[in-house]
């Protein structure tokens, strides 16, 4: 690792990872005692914000992240002036794993998106029962709520589909990604239908890498490259729980040109539609 590679993390059951820490304790006891000063229970709150008072419960007690629109909502219904939106971007950071936080910021401002994988289909193109067949494998094993929670953030990370300007995403994906019957062949269709919809949109470009291929220039493994507004380009590895952020330039000029020639040996866009429609029909 070059001085220039920053260590993000590691994953796993830290206090940090989880609901009910940090920022989420601290938007928590704001929520709660601006409600208090509002002279509401929390079923009243919830009417008024549209959430059920068990929602508010535990937004409360940190134990599930609120999404943007009830912070927007709570803090006009409960005057508070800006105290709780201030908090919305660490909100929305805290739903994800510490090791992985840094990254989800980069992709939200990301131009370009280029993403190699090689063990899972990736989190932007997941169904929703892709996503808990994946965390439900987890181990050691994760509770419900920190499923849940991060069934939530992939979600969100999926609005990137609807912004614009839209940046451009290109994903090769290794054959037996594709194969792995990850919750069982219905959930493989799922996801596979899933690619074949998101495939047809005019900024994603989504390519197979055919085990028959005898040339793969991605043998060291999955990475995803990430375009900056300021055009800076950084490279984002993660592997057991541990993440590295590459910003050292001829680092990730190495590995953009990686990138170029495993785009090259995989099947161009509209080839690898054909192989996804392929492999659905043997299922």
């Amino acid at each position: 690792m070059t001085q220039d590679e920053a260590v993000v993390g590691e994953s796993g059951n830290r206090a940090e990872d989880e609901p009910g820490s940090g920022v989420m304790i601290a938007f928590g006891r704001q929520l709660k005692l601006l409600r208090m000063r509002s002279g509401l229970d929390r079923a009243e709150f919830g009417k008024l914000v549209g959430y059920a008072a068990q929602s508010v419960a535990s937004f409360e007690q940190g134990r599930r992240i609120p999404q943007p629109v009830f912070i927007d909502k709570a803090d006009e219904v409960l005057d508070a002036g800006g105290l709780l939106k201030v908090l919305k971007e660490e909100v929305a950071r805290a739903q994800y794993p510490a090791f992985f936080r840094d990254a989800a910021r980069l992709e939200t401002e990301a131009l370009e998106l280029l993403l190699f994988a090689v063990s899972a289909v990736p989190g932007l193109l997941q169904t929703e029962d892709y996503m808990r067949a994946l965390l439900r494998m987890r181990r050691p094993l994760l509770d419900e709520d920190t499923i849940e929670r991060r069934v939530s953030a992939r979600l969100a990370r999926q609005e990137i589909f609807n912004r614009w300007p839209a940046p451009l995403m290109s994903f090769v994906i290794e054959e037996q990604v594709l194969r792995k019957p990850f919750g069982g062949s219905s959930v493989l269709r799922g996801v596979l239908e899933h690619l074949l919809f998101v495939g047809q949109k005019r900024n994603v470009e989504i390519q197979a890498m055919p085990i028959a291929h005898e040339d793969n220039a991605g043998v060291d493994g999955p990475f995803t490259l990430i375009t900056r507004k300021s055009g800076e380009q950084v490279a984002y590895v993660e592997v057991q729980g541990r993440s590295i952020l590459m910003t050292d330039r001829d680092e990730v000029r190495s590995v953009a040109a990686r990138y170029g020639i495993i785009r090259s040996q995989a099947l161009t866009p509209r080839e690898s539609l054909g192989f996804i429609e392929k492999l659905l029909g043997d299922l």
